[in-house]
């Protein structure tokens, strides 16, 4: 048995924004998947998998939501059979592993599931990110729901603001140089030590100012760029914010990128950016000119998510 496949997911633009109520921009990522299976050749990962499984459905006795009814029986019986969630998608990595875990055992198990196919009005959507949000914080303690959200229905999700969510259509790809891409830092994040760091900073009148004055205005102003396919003028606004990260965010980039980050802004042959909470994992990069940057950053292990 193999259940239907759900992705990773980026963040393009939003982090940390979205806990305090400003823009967003997510989009599935079909290069990393995972699906809910039975097997009777049991790995080690398949293993631990199961007993993962058998942890949440004990969470997931405590869950209460009005619009969710979870068939827990039937998790438990497939649990006690050997269900695991085979999944290809990095753990600790910032690309939604956990999301696409909780949008399975939704599909899965959920009676009277709102579905891709209806007309998904903003009602649905914020009920399904209430719905998310409750099951994933399982994983990280505190979950806005979008990861689970963007894997369960495959689009791109918009975020205007916490009750303002919308699926939203993205310019589609072009043969040109530039191109958003993804660069491995080598090592797993933690995603509640970075969102802990931050909600302590909010708690400094300046950084909190910073975040409403530069870090909120310029992801917007990216987010409009890049759904309005405005190239030029995005990377301006990506350069100006991976400036604010690296200047306020700087817990959140691991030291030995620190320097790469600066060299980015300094020459504009790529800009980076945060990819989910930051601490390790990948780091979103934009740049004009992508075959340089394979150049310029040799060594490094590069993977391509979206072309301009």
């Amino acid at each position: 048995m193999k259940g239907p496949l759900f992705y990773a997911k980026i963040l393009l633009f939003g982090e940390y924004g979205i806990i305090k109520d400003s823009k967003g921009l997510a989009i599935p990522y079909s290069s990393y998947k995972g699906a809910l299976k039975v097997s009777d050749n049991k790995t080690s990962e398949a293993r631990l998998s199961n007993k993962k499984l058998r942890d949440f459905y004990q969470y997931l006795l405590t869950v209460k939501h009005e619009n969710l009814q979870l068939r827990l029986d039937e998790l438990k019986d497939d649990v006690e059979n050997g269900i695991y969630f085979d999944s290809s998608i990095p753990q600790g990595y910032g690309v939604g592993s956990s999301g696409a875990l909780v949008a399975a055992i939704y599909d899965k198990y959920a009676d009277h599931k709102i579905t891709v196919l209806e007309n998904l009005t903003r009602d649905k959507l914020l009920t399904l990110k209430e719905i998310f949000s409750l099951m994933e914080s399982y994983f990280h303690g505190k979950s806005s729901g979008l990861d689970p959200l963007n894997s369960y229905l495959s689009l791109p999700i918009l975020i205007n603001s916490k009750d303002n969510i919308e699926a939203t259509g993205i310019p589609s790809q072009k043969e040109g140089k530039g191109a958003v891409f993804l660069l491995d830092s080598e090592m797993v994040g933690e995603t509640q030590p970075m969102i802990n760091i931050f909600m302590n900073k909010m708690k400094n009148e300046g950084f909190r100012n910073m975040i409403d004055r530069d870090f909120a205005r310029y992801t917007d102003a990216c987010i409009d760029d890049f759904l309005h396919g405005n190239v030029n003028s995005l990377f301006g606004n990506v350069k100006s914010l991976s400036k604010v990260v690296l200047k306020h965010f700087k817990p959140m980039i691991p030291k030995s990128f620190q320097k790469l980050w600066r060299e980015g802004i300094e020459s504009n042959d790529y800009y980076l950016k945060l990819c989910g909470s930051g601490g390790g994992g990948y780091i979103l990069g934009f740049t004009e000119d992508y075959e340089k940057v394979k150049i310029v950053l040799k060594g490094y292990k590069l993977e391509l998510v979206y072309r301009f």
